[in-house]
């Protein structure tokens, strides 16, 4: 029988600030399952097999939550491993319209702001790539522009990262997986990052490693994404490891694509104008041209709006193309069995916005394989983030030793 889950009404969005890391008030608190030893705020390098305590591991099919889903990238890695998804959440209609196509067994809900954190199932892994708008570098520039907020104080999305640490608090899953876009280790001067970072360590007690990965040794498309990994206890943890040399962009094109894909005279006329005009004021804006020995720059949410980041040669004679929806799904890694029934503009969205499967379907792996073996009994070394400094971007870092730290207890966090 499905757990229910029960839907409240949504409350205003609290108001983060970088002082919010010892403010925020998590949702439904309560004396964890298993009480985790937290540590440093740590990145941690391999360890050799030494230490190691008896407890049982992982064995058969694990449980996992994908939040912020899209359109279900996280879903086919982790159900590559062996996974069963017990809950799923977004809040975009036309991507649950996609989601429910392809995993039409999944317990799918909406808005994730609006769920009872203890009505959600337990599970043993968390996914989650949550928004990236509020800290990508086309967002900043655009909330910049508006006179808009950005980061933490982005009310709309910029606090959903603590709607995942409710749930982490409250659950206490074996593990979890996040993503979001570069930018977020860089984000106002690394404060943001520093935030997230000693929120899922210090004060909920998480073994957490993270790496910016490129996926275009497995897809032909230069994209760069954070990727967040925590373990309730501490595990031999090995980011996988990708090819040196990627596939090109003519591995995933169509010979014949409809005529509706060609840009039109105007838009081509007005691109290439755009293009001149940024590169006489001595900045990068313009188009993407490439063919199919080239890789594509990265595919965006707004690609639906004219294609210009990813134009595809088509000779002298004919203005170049955009990728078709399809296209794009192999861009980003979905099989061809991926099913697209909402229109292009909405197949354009999802895939701007998804993760790229083949990179989660190798960290799928790594995790998994790291929970099937037993936690560590010490820590390795480590090394703490220091205070964010303008000249360095916020990566300041010095080496520790181990030094045990007890979790603080929930009413603390308060």
């Amino acid at each position: 029988m499905k757990k229910s889950v029960k839907q409240a009404k949504r409350k205003a969005p609290l108001k983060k600030t970088i002082k919010l890391v010892r403010k925020v008030k998590l949702k439904a608190r309560s004396t964890p399952k298993s009480q985790a030893v937290a540590k440093s705020s740590v990145v941690r390098e391999p360890v050799a097999h030494y230490g190691l305590k008896t407890q049982a591991p992982i064995n058969g099919s694990h449980r996992f939550i994908d939040l912020f889903c899209g359109i279900g990238g996280f879903h086919r890695a982790f159900d590559k491993q062996g996974g069963v998804c017990v809950f799923a959440s977004d809040w975009d209609k036309f991507s649950q319209i996609t989601y429910r196509a392809n995993f039409p067994n999944t317990n799918l809900i909406g808005d994730i702001t609006t769920i009872d954190v203890p009505s959600i199932p337990e599970h043993d892994v968390l996914c989650a790539g949550f928004p990236c708008q509020p800290f990508s570098l086309a967002g900043v520039s655009k909330k910049n522009s508006l006179g808009r907020k950005h980061g933490f104080e982005d009310e709309r999305q910029g606090n959903l990262f603590f709607n995942i640490a409710a749930i982490l608090d409250h659950h206490r899953p074996a593990a979890f997986v996040l993503e979001n876009v570069k930018n977020l280790k860089s984000h106002d001067k690394g404060r943001t990052f520093k935030t997230i970072h000693e929120i899922l360590t210090k004060d909920l007690g998480y073994h957490v490693y993270y790496k910016i990965i490129d996926a275009q040794s497995v897809v032909p498309q230069h994209r760069e994404r954070i990727f967040i990994v925590g373990f309730r206890e501490p595990r031999l943890f090995e980011w996988p490891k990708f090819p040196e040399e990627g596939p090109k962009l003519g591995e995933i094109l169509d010979d014949k694509v409809e005529d509706k894909y060609t840009l039109t005279d105007h838009l081509w006329t007005y691109l290439q104008n755009y293009a001149r005009k940024h590169q006489e004021a001595g900045n990068g804006f313009g188009f993407g041209m490439t063919n199919r020995s080239g890789i594509a720059r990265t595919l965006s949410a707004r690609y639906h709006k004219d294609g210009s980041e990813i134009l595809i040669d088509q000779g002298r004679n004919k203005n170049p193309r955009r990728l078709t929806p399809r296209e794009c799904a192999r861009l980003m890694g979905y099989p061809e069995k991926h099913k697209i029934v909402v229109s292009d503009t909405q197949a354009y969205r999802q895939f701007g916005n998804s993760v790229v499967v083949p990179v989660v379907e190798r960290l799928a792996k790594a995790v998994i394989a790291a929970l099937h073996e037993p936690a560590l009994e010490n820590e390795p070394l480590v090394m703490q983030f220091g205070e964010p400094k303008p000249e360095d971007g916020g990566q300041a870092m010095k080496v520790l030793k181990p030094k045990p730290r007890k979790r603080k207890p929930a009413a603390a966090l308060a």
